[in-house]
């Protein structure tokens, strides 16, 4: 037994995937102690869209340090918060034409989606919240109300309320017109289920399956949002900051929601941090309702304006763009065609091989620890983990990436020949 084993609970996951020790990473390379390589389709979780140690973030994060620099803050003003406004306005906000405060929240994406949650309720003054189906928003109470995930769900028995789950388009569901539903809903004064504060939804459910959400229905959402009165929050902490080619991943639908959620990338280098973006007339806490130790994260501010600078400076949008036609003509012409029950769906630099049709979840899982055995680090998702879903950093060489689809082909070769 290792010491992990010995002392760390049982709650964790994904060593148990893969079961290395990881001591060095650079790049989209992950390194073990017993100098194996691993090419990482993982990224943290969606966590590290710029790679590991990314070299310029990392310069000016160490500048900070070797200045001894405020590491802690609270909420107090600093010059590396400053910075950080200052930058994500001009860059992101400013150029987008985009009017939103700016909350600075716990560390953690479910902090920041409890958050918005609480702001929801407060401005509206109705408990209710509209969630839906295959939806993943956090593991804290709130966030846990309304994830939709049951097995996860369990362990909160008797806390989750107040929210109600509409039908997402996927599935049979992708033949039935869920926007008309849930406007049937708000409009039968006997549907049973009163007027929500809020919707919140995720323009690519990434943990329900890789699941993208049509455009005209995000379209129609946000207008029905805008007739009943209700809040639309968009949780993009897994698939912002670039993940889907433009900064945020409802941008494709030309659509504003009222409060956006983002932690994950946004530090850049993979320090805990996560905001809200509200729009300026919902911005009515009162001082200190809504706070945290670790609302100050000073390393965070840094690498997330070091990361704003490096995308204002590079060509990254256009990258994850063509390395987004090479994953999808990969996935489409090279995998989907060993065998017709094989679903592909995706957007940007998020991808999901669907094998629900194979029954269970044992083919998928086989596969990704299959890779693992050759060397790359890829996750499941979506419902009883039957999705794999790539998603690399949006830094990863091209090279890379190739190398990292050559290992799915094989492992798919050689483990459907024996389904």
């Amino acid at each position: 037994m290792n010491i992990f084993e010995q002392c760390e609970s049982n709650v964790r996951s994904y060593c148990r995937s893969f079961p290395a020790i990881f001591h060095r990473a650079k790049g989209s390379i992950v390194y073990a102690e017993s100098g194996r390589e691993y090419i990482d389709f993982f990224a943290g979780a969606g966590a590290l869209n710029y790679g590991h140690n990314h070299d310029y973030i990392k310069q000016k994060v160490i500048s900070y340090l070797d200045a001894d620099g405020i590491a802690h803050g609270l909420d107090m003003y600093t010059s590396a918060k400053e910075k950080f406004l200052a930058k994500f306005n001009e860059v992101i906000l400013n150029k987008k034409g985009l009017d939103y405060r700016i909350q600075f929240c716990g560390p953690t994406g479910t902090n920041a989606v409890e958050a918005a949650l609480k702001l929801a309720r407060k401005v509206k003054k109705r408990p209710g919240i509209f969630s839906f189906m295959g939806a993943y928003h956090g593991m804290t109470l709130g966030s846990l109300s309304i994830t939709a995930n049951t097995s996860i769900r369990a362990g909160a028995i008797g806390t989750l309320s107040n929210v109600t789950f509409m039908p997402y388009p996927y599935g049979f569901m992708e033949s039935f017109d869920t926007i008309k539903y849930i406007e049937s809903v708000l409009n039968d004064v006997s549907s049973g289920i009163e007027k929500p504060a809020a919707i919140i939804f995720e323009t690519v459910q990434a943990e329900g399956g890789v699941v993208v959400a049509p455009i005209e229905w995000m379209q129609r959402l946000r207008n029905l949002c805008n007739e009943h009165d209700i809040l639309l929050i968009c949780d993009d902490i897994q698939v912002g900051c670039g993940r889907t080619g433009s900064f945020f991943s409802f941008e494709r639908a030309d659509i504003v929601p009222d409060i956006v959620v983002l932690s994950k990338s946004i530090s850049g280098y993979g320090f805990p941090m996560s905001l809200l973006l509200i729009k300026p007339e919902l911005d009515i806490w009162e001082p200190g309702e809504h706070n945290g130790t670790f609302r100050g994260n000073q390393l965070a501010f840094v690498g997330a304006t070091a990361a704003l600078e490096y995308r204002e400076n590079s060509t990254l949008e256009q990258d994850v763009k063509s390395k987004e036609l090479f994953l999808k003509n990969f996935l489409f012409q090279q995998i989907s065609q060993i065998n017709e029950d094989i679903a592909i769906r995706g957007i940007g630099m998020i991808w999901g091989i669907d094998l629900t049709n194979f029954g269970g979840s044992n083919l998928a899982k086989n596969i990704t620890m299959r890779c693992f055995e050759k060397g790359l680090i890829v996750e499941r998702a979506g419902r009883n983990d039957t999705v794999i879903k790539l998603l690399p950093p949006l830094t990863i060489e091209m090279t890379t990436l190739r190398e990292g689809c050559s290992i799915i082909e094989t492992a798919f070769s050689e483990l459907l020949e024996n389904n």
